[in-house]
């Protein structure tokens, strides 16, 4: 897919079982400028079969779905959509679950229902590359992939320049802020992340930090 442009609308859907939540979240998108909802789905299965074709730029996930949970959908969507990042929505903060869904590619989480404000800001923080998760979850998450050293080969193969980015990302900078940082273009700054998750053979920040950590501590 072509690199969307930093002053398009964002594209979000929503999987979400429970109607009133559904609706909820589908009314404060309607009525925020620079986002866009473009799906709506109750259930894993349909969003697996769906959101390939969609390519939103974030997808809102129910980790307690019908039938398939939403962790398994986040497993299962991850390589098939590489530029999508997933915020999952929880009603309580199970730090397992959570963790669980983080290591199979989600970029963070929301307590749910969350107000119109941090919606908005989660979407846009997660969109230019933040994760937004409690400290304690993140802790665990890298921990967990710093037991899993990255292959040699493909840590060798980035390029001085994704070394370079690779490491802002671990100092938690967002892809605006990598950016301005190396004084080169935010679509730039995207491609080149692209590439690491492709060389590292990962799916998400998390992962690709973690490994970046298990080779260097």
């Amino acid at each position: 897919m072509s690199e969307s442009k930093q002053n398009d609308p964002i594209t979000v859907v929503i999987v979400e079982d429970d109607a009133g939540i559904r609706g909820g979240l589908a009314a404060i998108l309607a009525r925020a400028p620079g986002v866009e909802c473009i799906g709506q789905f109750t259930n894993g299965e349909d969003a697996l079969a769906e959101l390939p074709e969609l390519q939103p730029r974030v997808v809102l996930m129910d980790i307690n779905l019908p039938g398939m949970d939403g962790v398994t959908c986040v497993g299962r969507l991850a390589g098939k959509l590489p530029n999508t990042h997933i915020l999952m929505l929880t009603v309580h903060e199970d730090t397992d679950t959570i963790f669980n869904s983080l290591a199979a590619g989600a970029s963070g989480y929301l307590l749910k229902p969350p107000r119109a404000d941090e919606l908005l800001a989660a979407i846009k923080d997660v969109f230019t590359g933040g994760a937004p998760m409690t400290a304690n979850i993140a802790r665990k998450v890298v921990q967990s992939f710093k037991q899993v050293p990255a292959e040699p080969s493909a840590a060798e193969s980035l390029s001085p320049r994704e070394s370079e980015i690779l490491e802002l990302l671990a100092q938690g900078l967002a892809y605006k802020e990598i950016a301005d940082r190396l004084d080169i273009s935010y679509s730039t700054v995207r491609t080149h992340i692209e590439r690491i998750y492709t060389k590292l053979h990962v799916h998400s920040r998390s992962h690709a930090v973690a490994k970046y950590l298990g080779d260097d501590y």
